[in-house]
């Protein structure tokens, strides 16, 4: 019996459908450890996204279109980790590491689409720029709802399709050698890997999604930042707010597209990277935009600052 079942995994016929989550073993006991920076960074994520998300919908100071985009970029960085960090720490310390291949593809889908998602995000942030520094007087007209769907619709579709695609198709492979994904959550290309069977066509959608989403958008980005900047120098305006706020978006633009290119050229380049530093880089193009971006608004956004500082004034009297 047993050695038949083998001889069907091996030529194919059967295929695993449950897989181990095996991040960070080769730690050994110190693995356990590692539960408190991620769950301090967790709370961290959770906290700031959940602080900037109230400050945002209960001050009406606060309700314009560039304030609901950073609104919606706190909702996406408050979802982002909950799709893998909750049963990462429960991995940690219990040694939880298994997951079915419908939870594996689930998950795979979350985080792509939610990923996809906050770079297509910062497409929208530099749309909003550049209407209210080059089209001011026409600022209000293209970000009503209605105006401004145009401009989300299609990539929304985009992204959905692509992401759709790349899960589809990972989970028609069979996976009939191995079922231990070197990994503390579900990647796509970790998944895909296993297969034992030929992945031409996933590495290719996989290019694809990586081409047609982020390294659109950055582009998209990149012209929009360029037309604001010389239309500002070009009219010698003093538009410091603005320009600050474009400084702000570029700094959480750079620091994404720095873990999300890092994380994704380790599984698609030869290179001397240990499986334990791809595996941090990885868990850290999930947490540390989230923590990070909802601190760097608050500190460098005036108008947040200030309604925080009222906020926490109002609870300071409150309370005593």
């Amino acid at each position: 019996m047993v050695l038949s079942t083998m001889q069907d995994l091996f030529a194919g016929n059967v295929s695993f459908t449950t897989f181990q989550l095996n991040g960070f073993y080769s730690l050994g006991e110190w693995r356990h450890f590692l539960f408190i920076p991620y769950f301090l960074m967790f709370l961290l994520c959770t906290t700031a996204n959940s602080i900037l998300i109230f400050l945002i919908i209960s001050r009406k100071a606060l309700h314009s279109p560039m304030f609901m985009l950073i609104c919606v970029m706190a909702v996406l960085d408050l979802l982002m980790p909950m799709f893998a960090v909750p049963n990462m720490l429960l991995s940690f310390l219990f040694d939880w590491n298994q997951i079915s291949l419908v939870g594996c593809l689930m998950q795979i889908f979350c985080i792509q689409f939610v990923g996809t998602f906050q770079s297509t995000l910062l497409l929208w942030m530099a749309l909003d720029r550049f209407f209210a520094i080059c089209r001011p007087l026409s600022y209000h007209k293209h970000m009503q709802i209605s105006n401004f769907l145009k401009f989300v619709i299609v990539p929304v579709i985009r992204n959905g399709l692509l992401n759709i695609a790349l899960v589809a198709l990972a989970g028609k492979l069979h996976f009939c050698i191995k079922n231990e994904i070197d990994h503390c959550f579900c990647e796509h290309m970790g998944l895909v890997q296993l297969a034992c069977q030929d992945t031409s066509i996933n590495n290719i959608v996989g290019l694809s999604v990586a081409f047609l989403i982020p390294t659109a958008d950055f582009i998209f980005i990149t012209i929009s930042y360029v037309i604001i900047f010389a239309s500002v120098i070009k009219s010698g305006k003093s538009s410091s707010k603005a320009m600050n706020t474009c400084v702000t978006h570029i700094i959480v633009l750079t620091f994404s597209l720095v873990f999300v290119l890092t994380a994704f050229l380790s599984y698609r380049t030869s290179n001397n990277v240990s499986p334990n530093s791809r595996i941090f880089i990885s868990t850290m193009y999930i947490l540390f935009p989230c923590c990070f971006n909802p601190i760097i608004y608050g500190v460098r956004t005036k108008e947040i600052r200030v309604q925080f500082l009222k906020l926490f004034n109002h609870e300071k009297v409150f309370s005593q």
